[in-house]
């Protein structure tokens, strides 16, 4: 990959609170965690560094379109001009793989998932998004489909909330994906939707207290050798996230059934519980992904001997349908 390097946008203190990213160039040297993702990652002090620092694989940004901007906020009064997913994350996530050799994180081998949750107007947050992420500096830095071949980029994107699924689906040339439901996507081709997540509380009434009804622990097994099976990762929101017994017994579940990201604000709780559960005997989730279309397979594992792409075709211009 070639040197390519960006300074973020200086920040406006006098505008926000919460201070954009900084230079992703002084990386803290963490083992990255393949289950740890961060939800609603942008309220952090520092936007993906600070995820980053504490191993998280997985971030997660709410985005609204403004006019040609892509602005990072859970509310539109929480919207600030310099708070952009380019400046919050491209441009971070691009300095750290381009120092790292190629990786987040650097000598490991990691697949990194951005979470784009479009909040309002996805079609057009989408278009937006798609050009920006064409733009010839990013070369290399995504996850590429090109007609049924899926080639494997530092970096995956995926969106959810307002997504445009026909728009995506209908890309023959595309640097995203689409997040599903473990109630309707299941099975579905993996070149598209490679990520179901749903509700935690939708799906299952226990929160923690007491043991686990045994009727949920096998659905909960279900769902998740269901979309291992079809090449698919699995995420739950609002599970627990107050420190306590309750969460450390969801999560203790979850990662026992194998799924694929644990959701939480908590970032020190969360890389301390997978941590301890290396520690203890249980290996962090090494994940192979199946990613099929029509006649097109390609099977993309992930281990230590793998290589990460370092580079991808170049992109070409505008949506191709």
């Amino acid at each position: 990959m070639r040197s390519l390097t960006r300074s973020l946008l200086p920040a406006l203190a006098a505008l926000t609170l919460i201070a954009p990213g900084a230079s992703a160039a002084g990386a803290v040297d963490v083992p990255p965690l393949d289950q740890a993702h961060a939800h609603n990652d942008y309220l952090h002090a520092r936007p993906l560094l600070d995820a980053l620092d504490h191993g998280f694989t997985s971030v997660e940004a709410d985005v609204y379109p403004l006019g040609d901007a892509l602005l990072v906020g859970h509310d539109p009064f929480q919207l600030r001009p310099d708070r952009t997913v380019e400046s919050l994350y491209l441009d971070p996530l691009l300095e750290r793989i381009d120092d790292g050799g190629g990786s987040v994180y650097p000598g490991h081998d990691v697949h990194f998932q951005l979470l784009v949750d479009f909040k309002t107007f996805g079609e057009d947050g989408y278009r937006r998004l798609d050009a920006v992420m064409r733009d010839e500096k990013y070369a290399g830095l995504f996850t590429h489909y090109d007609n049924g071949t899926v080639t494997e980029g530092p970096v995956t994107v995926v969106l959810s909330g307002e997504k445009p699924t026909e728009l995506v689906e209908g890309q023959t040339d595309r640097y995203a994906f689409l997040d599903g439901s473990t109630g309707g996507s299941i099975g579905a081709d993996p070149a598209v939707v490679p990520l179901v997540s749903d509700d935690w509380t939708e799906v299952f009434s226990w929160d923690g207290s007491g043991d686990m009804p045994a009727e949920e622990r096998a659905e909960l097994q279900r769902i998740i050798d269901d979309a291992h099976a079809a090449g698919q990762r699995v995420r739950f929101w609002a599970t627990p996230d107050d420190p306590g017994a309750e969460r450390e017994a969801v999560w203790t579940a979850l990662a026992e059934v194998g799924v694929d990201h644990i959701n939480t604000d908590d970032l020190a709780g969360l890389q301390e519980f997978l941590s301890r559960s290396v520690s203890a005997g249980q290996p962090a989730r090494k994940l192979s992904r199946t990613f099929r279309t029509g006649l097109s397979t390609l099977v993309s594992t992930r281990h230590t001997d793998c290589q990460v792409p370092s580079s991808i075709c170049p992109p070409s211009t505008g949506i191709v349908a």
